[in-house]
C-alpha cells in the first residue's frame, strides 16, 4: 500500500516516557484522537475497550504498560512515530531499547506528584542515550494537580534547565486552556470535544505573570546564538523575532540539557499544544547528522548519513509474537531503504535474511507497506534468526551499529509443566517469550532436570507466566525464587583416587595421585599434567581429567557446581592388562570428590550490587532494611533535589520481595536497581543450613 510521502525533515520518532500511572498512555490516546486515528480516547482503567496501545490482556486488567507499543500518526504535515513504553521498575528494558532508537521524547509527569522515582530512572536513560526532550505536566486538572509545583520539582530534582512554554489558565478543575509564551495568546477550549482551540488575549490576571516568565524563556533561548545574544542585549526582547525565538530554542532543546515544560490533561485538546512542540522543537532524523558504526571485517569505525541514498543500515530493537502474522521484528532504519521481498544482511549473525512483509503498526493493528526509508520505524515478518539489538545492512557495504546492552537478570524460580501435554507446549511458549524479551533467560538445571526461568523482578516472571497460560495455553506449576549458589575450596589437598576391582576375567583398575588447591576467583577448573615418566600413561590422562571435571561439576557438599579450582595430577600406577579409559575416570573422580571435602570446602553465593535512590526521610529506614538482609554499604551521594543515592553490595539471597518492601518503607518514592557483582563466601552458620536442606 503506498503511503502519504513525507520529508524527511518531517518526521519525528519520539517516546513517551514516565513514572508508572503518571498518564503516558492516556496522552498517547489523546494524541492519537486529535491526530484522527482514533474516534474516541480509549481509557487505561475501567470500562471500555481500553487503550490503543495498551493491548495485552495484563495491560488492560492491571492499568500498566507492560511492553512498548508503536504506532503512527499525522500532525500538521509532520509524521510522528510514537513509542508508548512501560514506567515499571521490571520493564526498564524495554524503555532503554526504544530510548535507543528514538531521536526525541515527551517526559509525562503526573501534577499531583511531581517527579517519581521511576521518572528519575527514564531521566537517566534518556540522558545516557542523549535523547532530547520535552516535558508534560498531566493531570493538573485534577484535585491536588499543580503545574507550579511539579515544575519546581523537576527544575530540583532533574534539571535547573526546565523553563515553562506555556502557562496553564485556571487551576485544578477549571483549567481550560494556556498561555503560549511565544505569541503571548491564550489558547483556551470550552470542553474535551472541542475540536478548536479559541485564539484570544492572555487573561489580565495572568498578564504580568506571563511577561516575567517570557523575558526569562527569551534570555535563556538567546544563549544558543551569540549574534542574538548581541541583538538582544542592545535592543531587548523585542529585537528577537517569533521565528529567531523558536529557532533558538530549538537549538537549545537540541543540545539535551534544556528542556521546555508544558501541562494540562492528556485527554484535552491541550495535546494539540503538546504535539506542536513535538514538531516545532524535538528532533528530525536529519539532526543526527551521521550514524556511527564499525566495518566487521575490519573493526574500522564508519559513519552512514541519514539519506536514502547512502547503504541501507538499520536496528532490531524488538520482537513482538503477533497471532496473525507470527514474529514482527521492529526496526529503525538510519541510512537507505528496506523493501519488502529483499534480502538484509544480519552482521550479528553473518547470515543473509530475506524481508517477506514490512508492516506499519498501530499499536496491535498493521497496515502493509513496500518500503521503510532511512529515519523511519516499522516492522518486518519474515527474519527468522534477527533477535534485539541486531544491525540489518545491505550485504556489499556492511557495518554494525551500537547495540543494546541489558543487564543479567538476577532472580530465578523453577517452573514445570502440570501435565505431560503442555511438556512440549511450554518449551516453545518459553522460547518465543525469551525471543521477545532480552532481560528473560531460560536454562535447564542439570542437577535437577528443572527449567529455571530467570527475570527482572517478581512482578517480570509474574507477567511472563501469566502470558504463557494465555497466549499459549500451557499450565505450569511454580517454585520459589531461587538462588544460584557455587562450592569452591580454601585449602589444599593431596590425595589418591584408586579404581580397582576384580571379578573373574579381565579386572579394573586405574591409581591417581591429585593436588587439589583454589585458583584465581573467576579462572573455573583448571587442569594440569605434572606426571613424569610413564607411570600413568599418555592415553589415559584425559579421562583422569574429565572424571575430576565431572565430579566437580555435580558439586560435593550439597550438590552446586565447584569453581575455581585447580587440579594437578602428579603421580599414579597402572596395570598392563586390567587399566583402561573407564577406570581412570573414575579414579579421578575419587579423588576429585575426596579431595574437595578434605580442602576446606566452602559455599559461594551471588552478590549483588545495589544502587537504591530514595528521599533523605527514608534514608534511615532505608539503611537499616539493609543491614538487617546482611548488606554492606559502599557510598552515599547527594542527588539533586534532596533525594539520597545509596550504593552497595547485598546478597541475592535476602533480596526477595525486596521491591515491594522498599515501596512501603518509603511510600512509593525509593527505587533500586540490582546487578550480580561477584560471589562471596556464604557464612558458616548458613552454610551448614543450606547443606543439611539439600541432604533431605
Amino acid at each position: 500500500m503506498a503511503e502519504k510521502k513525507t520529508a524527511l525533515d518531517k518526521y519525528r520518532n519520539i517516546g513517551i516516557i514516565a513514572h508508572i500511572d503518571a498518564g503516558k498512555t492516556t496522552t498517547t490516546e489523546g494524541i492519537l484522537y486529535r491526530t484522527g486515528l482514533t474516534h474516541k480516547i480509549g481509557v487505561v482503567k475501567g470500562e471500555g475497550d481500553g487503550a490503543t496501545t495498551d493491548w495485552m490482556s495484563q495491560e488492560k486488567e492491571r492499568g500498566i504498560t507492560i511492553t512498548s507499543a508503536a504506532v503512527t500518526c499525522f500532525w500538521k504535515d509532520h509524521k510522528i512515530n510514537i513509542i508508548d513504553t512501560p514506567g515499571h521498575i521490571d520493564f526498564t528494558a524495554e524503555v532503554e531499547r526504544s530510548l535507543r532508537v528514538l531521536d526525541g521524547a515527551v517526559t509525562v509527569f503526573d501534577g499531583k506528584m511531581g517527579v517519581e522515582a521511576q521518572t528519575e530512572t527514564v531521566w537517566r536513560q534518556a540522558n545516557k542515550y542523549g535523547v532530547p526532550r520535552i516535558c508534560f505536566v498531566n493531570k493538573i486538572n485534577q484535585t491536588g494537580g499543580d503545574f507550579k509545583k511539579s515544575l519546581e520539582s523537576i527544575r530540583t530534582r532533574l534539571s535547573k534547565n526546565a523553563l515553562p512554554v506555556h502557562l496553564p489558565i485556571g487551576f485544578e478543575k477549571d483549567i481550560n486552556g494556556v498561555v503560549d509564551l511565544i505569541d503571548m495568546k491564550a489558547y483556551t477550549y470550552n470542553d474535551y470535544a472541542d475540536h478548536e482551540l479559541q485564539v484570544g488575549e492572555i487573561p489580565a490576571n495572568m498578564l504580568d505573570e506571563a511577561k516575567a516568565a517570557r523575558a526569562e524563556l527569551v534570555e535563556a533561548a538567546v544563549e544558543a546564538d551569540d549574534a542574538l545574544m548581541e541583538k538582544f542585549f542592545e535592543g531587548g526582547e523585542e529585537a528577537v523575532s517569533l521565528d529567531e525565538l523558536k529557532s533558538a530554542l530549538r537549538t537549545r532543546v537540541l543540545s539535551g540539557d534544556f528542556f521546555l515544560v508544558t501541562g494540562g490533561d492528556g485527554r484535552g485538546v491541550i495535546v494539540e499544544k503538546v504535539l506542536d512542540l513535538v514538531n516545532d522543537y524535538l528532533p528530525s532524523p536529519l539532526d543526527v547528522e551521521a550514524i556511527e558504526g564499525t566495518d566487521p571485517k575490519t573493526g574500522e569505525e564508519i559513519s552512514r548519513k541519514p539519506a536514502v541514498s547512502e547503504p541501507l543500515s538499520g536496528l532490531a530493537f524488538k520482537i513482538a509474537t503477533d497471532p496473525f502474522v507470527g514474529k514482527l521484528i521492529f526496526v529503525r532504519v538510519y541510512s537507505g531503504k528496506l523493501t519488502a521481498g529483499s534480502y538484509v544482511f544480519n552482521s550479528m549473525t553473518g547470515k543473509k535474511e530475506r524481508v517477506g512483509r514490512i508492516v506499519r503498526m498501530h499499536a496491535d493493528k498493521r497496515e502493509d507497506i513496500d518500503t521503510i526509508e532511512a529515519g523511519d520505524i516499522a516492522a518486518i515478518v519474515g527474519l527468522k534468526d534477527t533477535t534485539t539489538g541486531a544491525t540489518l545492512c545491505d550485504i556489499n557495504n556492511q557495518i554494525v551499529l551500537e547495540g543494546i546492552e541489558f543487564q543479567d537478570p538476577p532472580v530465578s524460580i523453577a517452573v514445570e509443566p502440570k501435565t505431560k501435554a503442555d511438556q512440549e507446549k511450554m518449551g516453545i511458549a518459553l522460547q518465543r517469550l525469551a525471543d521477545e524479551d532480552p532481560t528473560f533467560r531460560i536454562h535447564t538445571d542439570e542437577e535437577t532436570g528443572q527449567t529455571i526461568m530467570s527475570g527482572m523482578g517478581e512482578l517480570h516472571l509474574d507477567i511472563l507466566i501469566d502470558r504463557m497460560s494465555r497466549e499459549f495455553n500451557v499450565e505450569a506449576n511454580i517454585g520459589e525464587p531461587q538462588v544460584a549458589f557455587r562450592e569452591s575450596i580454601k585449602g589444599t589437598a593431596e590425595v589418591q583416587g584408586k579404581h580397582a576391582k576384580q571379578s573373574g576375567g579381565r579386572g579394573q583398575y586405574g591409581d591417581v595421585w591429585i593436588r587439589l588447591e583454589p585458583n584465581e576467583p573467576g579462572k573455573g577448573y583448571e587442569f594440569v599434567d605434572e606426571i613424569k615418566g610413564g607411570v600413568v600413561p599418555q592415553e589415559y590422562r584425559p579421562a583422569v581429567q574429565k572424571g575430576i571435571k565431572e565430579t566437580l561439576e555435580g558439586g560435593v557438599i550439597a550438590g552446586y557446581p565447584v569453581v575455581d579450582v585447580k587440579a594437578t595430577l602428579y603421580d599414579g600406577s597402572y596395570h598392563d592388562v586390567d587399566s583402561s579409559e573407564l577406570a581412570f575416570s573414575l579414579a579421578g573422580s575419587l579423588a576429585a570428590r575426596e579431595g574437595v571435602k578434605k580442602a576446606n570446602p566452602i559455599l559461594l553465593e551471588p552478590v549483588m550490587k545495589l544502587e537504591v535512590t530514595t528521599p533523605e526521610e527514608f534514608m534511615g529506614d532505608v539503611i537499616g532494611d539493609l543491614n538487617s538482609r546482611r548488606g554492606r554499604i559502599d557510598a552515599m551521594e547527594d542527588l539533586q533535589g534532596g533525594a539520597k543515592l545509596i550504593k552497595g553490595f547485598v546478597p541475592l539471597a535476602s533480596m526477595f520481595g525486596y521491591t515491594n518492601d522498599l515501596r512501603s518503607m518509603s511510600q512509593g518514592r525509593a527505587a533500586s536497581t540490582m546487578e550480580v557483582a561477584q560471589y562471596e563466601e556464604v557464612p558458616p552458620n548458613m552454610a551448614q543450613e543450606i547443606i543439611e536442606k539439600r541432604a533431605k
